[in-house]
């Protein structure tokens, strides 16, 4: 196709030319309001790079904007295709008008006590590289995908409403597919609710740029804090738990987010506890001691030991060199005969230090009576050639003669052959006639042997297997180690499980004052006159600017307009005295008042009271008491069930409910139960009554004894 004498996609080429590499951006030049917070940063952000498509104008509670970007010099189709394209979308969403007031995710990190923000931006890149305020829907009765200009599906006939465009746009932020989903609150508070990679679907990113895409973001808009909730998953195991394992941290913790809120009342020390004991369980409690049959379990264990050059000792050291291999064989493997193969430094003379050349060579010739009593092209498998030699000598020089094997030459000119099994993956050897390659002089320092590893499925299988060995708290297998020993492990383990809160502090005063430094910079907290203490609401401290000459009559009004502007209960605030300076004159400059004071606290009241109740906390207006026997006090996002008694919530694993069950219809908790009370009140007038984690059946019930 031609355009203008020129071929389509040569006219692509020169649009997406102008366009900012997502890989990079932002950039020097690419600021929005140096030195401003997030409520006026992210203004200066869309005017200065978004545009904002038509439709948008049908739902002005839901503003998309729209921001594209290259992908560096990637093409879509092959080196002669378009660029790369990445479509970011910014709904600016008008709380008082949405469908949904409250954040859950604030509520479960422990920010529930915020007042509700007049504004959230959802910044969202879609898995289909698509755009939210395009000009296409889905149909909302049979999902054809149609233009905003046609009123009727034509598969199904539906007239489509703008009812069913808003259902289309809600329905987007709730999706669970995007590349990216992140939401900021007006006060700079936001959740990082999606990332998905390659794994996820995408095609061009990985989850690395795009969280170092969103992490820039972040600090170009002035965003204070960030929370997630860690669900992720990689080779389909839960990726919290082996990253804490190999890095001591969450994925997440490579761009600066740390422990934030643990469920069932977990602190950070007990998350270090945990980290620290489970990675640093000595692989020698699960191998086996005497002449019991080995298990699948340590022939990996004592495999990844001979291949290992460094000495694998605990269970870091184990899923560290696995995690390795695993990205060595992604990233730079080479396919030789469909089997994968990579070069391995090898070690010196000293690794012989042990043995003496006797000594290896016994165990090489035992070796070759195996293989020579192997008829036709059969191969013998490393564990069965490990085991039928196993009386030979120590298990550490079996390992390094099975790693070295490949290549020797026998007394009657037979030479070993190892391969990867193409289905298993496993290392097996065979006799043949002819020249296998024979691996170099070991005394050589610079010498290197080829060794065959695994393939990388073979080796993500394997990874698998370990995990949900090693790891997993419901199938932790010890064999050696004492029942307390155990215990503590699997302990360990729920405990890394239970923790996916992590937050990361921008630390949003620090940055301002960097990148404006002339500038007068506040943390300013505003107390509510005339507000009762049940209801008090004690909003963050907001960021205020000021200029050098700035007076407290300037100071009280920016104070007025920044609660103003981010906060729905605070939208008719005045701020009327600067508490601890009572009297003083509002022509007095705020530099020679305050000095180097970079916390102030002023005084003021909302005229009228529309909307304090309903916006005054993101856990909402209903009430209610967290009071669990694992110490928890708020909600973390765990299940939980109320006492029909008192109405106090608790986890329902600390009630002895396990996750599988479902809720009983009717629950007392342990307190109630004992209440002089609740006994005189009678437990028996329902069928069966839940007490704790023990079932209590009433006289009506007929259902016999529990």
């Amino acid at each position: 196709m031609v355009v203008n004498g020129r071929p389509l996609k040569r006219m692509k080429r020169r649009v997406t030319a102008d366009l900012s590499d997502f890989l990079a951006f932002p950039s020097a030049g690419d600021g929005s309001s140096a030195g401003a917070p997030f409520r006026t940063s992210v203004r200066a952000f869309l005017s200065r790079h978004a545009i904002l498509p038509p439709p948008s104008s049908l739902f002005p509670h839901l503003l998309t904007w729209q921001i594209l970007f290259r992908v560096g010099d990637l093409t879509a189709d092959g080196p002669n295709g378009s660029p790369a394209v990445v479509c970011l979308d910014v709904v600016e969403e008008d709380v008082a008008r949405s469908r949904s007031v409250y954040c859950d995710q604030c509520r479960v990190v422990g920010w529930s006590g915020n007042p509700v923000c007049a504004k959230r931006y959802h910044f969202i890149i879609k898995a289909d590289g698509g755009s939210i305020g395009g000009s296409h829907k889905s149909c909302a009765g049979c999902g054809e995908v149609l233009h905003l200009s046609e009123s009727r599906c034509k598969s199904c006939n539906r007239v489509m409403t703008t009812e069913d465009v808003e259902d289309w746009i809600y329905h987007q932020l709730e999706d669970t597919t995007h590349l990216l989903h992140g939401v900021v609150h007006a006060n700079g508070f936001g959740h990082l609710l999606r990332v998905n990679g390659r794994e996820g679907g995408s095609k061009f990113l990985s989850g690395c740029h795009i969280m170092d895409f969103w992490d820039r973001l972040c600090k170009l808009l002035g965003v204070r804090k960030v929370s997630l909730l860690d669900v992720s998953k990689k080779y389909g195991l839960e990726y919290r738990l082996l990253y804490a394992i190999t890095k001591g941290h969450s994925w997440y913790g490579d761009w600066g987010y740390e422990f934030g809120a643990g469920s069932f009342a977990l602190t950070l020390d007990a998350y270090k506890a945990a980290v620290e004991t489970l990675s640093k369980q000595p692989l020698s409690n699960y191998l086996s001691q005497g002449r019991k049959p080995r298990t699948r379990l340590q022939d990996l264990i004592s495999f990844y030991q001979s291949l290992s050059e460094c000495e694998l000792i605990n269970i870091r050291d184990l899923f560290c060199f696995l995690m390795s291999l695993i990205h060595d064989a992604h990233k730079s493997s080479s396919r030789v005969d469909g089997v994968t193969c990579k070069k391995l430094q090898f070690c010196t003379s000293s690794a012989l230090c042990a043995w003496t050349i006797s000594d290896v060579e016994r165990v090489e010739e035992a070796m070759f009576r195996v293989l020579r009593a192997v008829t036709g092209p059969n191969w013998v498998s490393w564990r069965a050639l490990r085991g039928a030699v196993c009386k030979v000598a120590s298990p550490e020089l079996l390992d390094y003669c099975l790693k070295e094997l490949k290549g020797k030459r026998t007394h009657d000119g037979m030479v070993v052959n190892a391969r990867c099994h193409p289905d298993s993956g496993a290392i097996e050897y065979r006799l043949e006639h002819g020249s296998v390659p024979v691996n170099e002089n070991p005394s050589s320092t610079n010498s290197a042997v080829v060794t065959n590893y695994p393939s990388e499925e073979h080796l993500v299988r394997d990874l698998r297997y370990l995990y949900g060995s090693m790891l997993h708290p419901q199938t932790i297998m010890l064999n050696n180690a004492s029942q307390p020993n155990r215990d503590l492990a699997i302990i360990s383990a729920i405990k890394l499980l239970d923790c996916k809160q992590f937050v990361k502090d921008y630390h949003l005063e620090n940055k301002l004052r960097v990148e404006n430094p002339l500038a007068i910079h506040l943390s300013c907290e505003v107390e509510l006159m005339d507000q009762s203490e049940d209801i008090a609401t004690i909003p963050p401290p907001e960021q205020i600017v000021l200029s050098p000459d700035a007076t407290i009559g300037d100071l009280k009004l920016e104070v007025s307009k920044a609660f103003q502007e981010v906060y729905l209960m605070f939208r008719r605030f005045q701020a009327e005295e600067l508490l601890g300076y009572g009297g003083v004159d509002e022509a007095t400059q705020v530099k020679l008042l305050l000095g180097s004071t970079e916390l102030v606290r002023v005084q003021g009241r909302c005229l009228g009271k529309n909307g304090l109740s309903r916006f005054r906390m993101e856990r909402g207006i209903e009430r209610w008491t967290v009071e669990c026997s694992c110490g928890a006090k708020d909600d973390d996002g765990e299940r939980m069930l109320a006492c029909d008694v008192c109405g106090v919530w608790q986890h329902t694993r600390c009630a002895g409910i396990p996750d599988f069950e479902g809720v009983p219809a009717r629950f007392v908790c342990v307190r109630c139960s004992l209440s002089p009370v609740t006994n005189a009140g009678g437990l028996c007038n329902e069928d069966k009554t839940t007490i704790g984690s023990i079932v209590v059946f009433g006289s009506s019930g007929g259902g016999g004894s529990g």
